[in-house]
């Protein structure tokens, strides 16, 4: 009888948390069927009524509205709803998230609501179909980057990419790399560890999900960022965070595109009247083929003005591409 008074309350903790909400009720009379039917546990009207007092003692918000069958239901949440409804939405729509570690997340969070509310917690982002990560380790892999991050310490990890067999091939022939972690990334659908190479103080980035496994965590202290290192900078002028030489770079845009340039530079971006209808934008950027393709996609609204080697790239590109020999 001792335990069954000492765990009752927790009981009646775990059966409000699960059947109620705002909407949702549960009577005394329910209250103490459902303790004696799912945990053996017999309880009266009256102990009902003193647990339910000591829990809100405890700082449970519990509302009682009474009657002839005084009637309860938890109110707080730590998430409501439309909260577990954003959390799930990025978690299934999420490319680095594997489908298995994805419907276990979704199953997880579900349980945050009642019985009655997880019913609306069924999505409708339209993510089926979407491509998904395969490395099942990854959130071991980030935990470690975690843990590096914290501690300021080094990691070793192989990195790898798929062959034309579509098999996954380690990078350098499966020599470590050496970096000190400094931030966790997520651009375009991807999640990528941001570091300092060990032997230069040269800023790479990595795909989590191409990480062949868990990193493992080294001794040695971090190597420093280099001077003046800027991290929302340097994700507002990497296109796709691919590790590329960085250059100044002249852009003559049209008007109408100012939305597109804020988006990706940021409102800081510097920007000069060019005539009147249109403007130069100067961004320090890595340039890589991701850049170049950016720019063909305004067809013609965005045009590389400076230095000269950039714009005679993109016109070998352009001219590589369409080339039918």
């Amino acid at each position: 009888m001792d335990n069954e008074a000492k765990l009752r309350p927790l009981y009646l903790t775990k059966i409000l948390y699960e059947k109620t909400d705002e909407e949702h009720f549960l009577t005394t009379a329910q209250l103490m069927h459902i303790l004696e039917e799912q945990y053996g546990i017999k309880s009266h009207r009256q102990t009902i009524k003193a647990d339910i007092e000591l829990l809100k003692q405890f700082g449970m918000e519990i509302e009682e509205v009474k009657s002839t069958q005084n009637r309860y239901n938890l109110l707080e949440r730590r998430f409501d709803v439309p909260e577990l409804k954003l959390l799930i939405d990025a978690v299934e729509s999420s490319k680095f998230i594997t489908a298995s570690k994805s419907k276990e997340l979704v199953d997880k969070l579900s349980t945050l609501a009642s019985e009655h509310a997880s019913a609306k917690l069924k999505r409708n982002v339209s993510c089926e179909g979407r491509v998904k990560s395969g490395n099942e380790e990854i959130f071991l892999i980030v935990d470690a980057i975690n843990e590096a991050i914290n501690a300021n310490k080094k990691i070793s990890f192989q990195y790898f990419q798929y062959d034309v067999r579509k098999q996954q091939k380690l990078k350098r022939n499966g020599e470590p790399y050496t970096i000190t972690p400094l931030h966790l990334v997520w651009n375009g659908d991807y999640y990528y560890m941001v570091g300092v190479y060990d032997y230069k103080q040269h800023i790479g980035s990595f795909r989590i999900d191409r990480i062949a496994k868990r990193p493992v965590l080294l001794d040695e202290e971090g190597t420093p960022a280099p001077e003046g290192f800027d991290i929302n900078e340097h994700i507002n002028t990497a296109f796709r965070m691919f590790n590329s030489d960085r250059a100044e770079v002249e852009l003559i845009c049209d008007n109408d595109v100012m939305d597109s340039i804020i988006d990706r530079f940021g409102k800081d971006v510097t920007t000069y009247a060019n005539d009147m209808t249109s403007f130069r934008a100067v961004v320090d950027i890595a340039v890589s083929n991701v850049f170049y393709s950016w720019v063909f996609a305004f067809e013609g609204k965005v045009k590389i003005k400076a230095p000269q080697e950039i714009k005679e790239k993109y016109i070998i590109i352009l001219k590589t591409a369409i080339d039918s020999e």
